[in-house]
């Protein structure tokens, strides 16, 4: 219990600009191997809103594994697939036909742009893997 009481109230406050999201599931399904686009998000109003420490983000897909996969790597990069990486989930171990979720979170502490993607990588994919779900996320602070 706080020794001073709490007085004020945020309700009046608009948080909006700070927070956002996409769960549009992009490219699906991804071609055998190739590190893959699977969502995308603008920061509105990027240039406007102040951030005094950078952008939160989070990603997280479900998908199938396609054929002879054996690890899936989870990336949110800056722009477009060729941005610079922010956070990699790494190479994580999954097995072939199983439908299975992996997770990223990560921080940009030098945010330059407006827009991230989150893209999926499966390790000696000889099939195509199938996205079933995806969120990309972000707020800035």
């Amino acid at each position: 219990m706080p020794t001073v009481p709490i007085t004020e109230s945020a309700v009046s406050i608009d948080l909006t600009p700070r927070f956002g999201g996409s769960s549009t599931v992009q490219n699906s399904p991804i071609a055998a191997a190739a590190e893959t686009v699977i969502a995308t998000v603008n920061v509105a109003d990027f240039a406007a809103t102040a951030m005094v420490a950078g952008v939160r983000l989070q990603g997280w897909a479900a998908y199938t594994v396609g054929g002879s996969g054996t690890a899936a790597t989870l990336r949110i990069r800056k722009t477009d697939i060729n941005g610079a990486v922010v956070v990699s989930s790494g190479a994580c171990t999954v097995t072939a036909a199983n439908l299975v979720e992996s997770s990223v979170l990560g921080a940009d502490a030098t945010p330059g742009v407006g827009t991230y993607v989150l893209t999926l990588q499966i390790t000696n994919g000889a099939t195509n893997t199938t996205i079933s779900a995806v969120h990309l996320s972000w707020s800035n602070f």
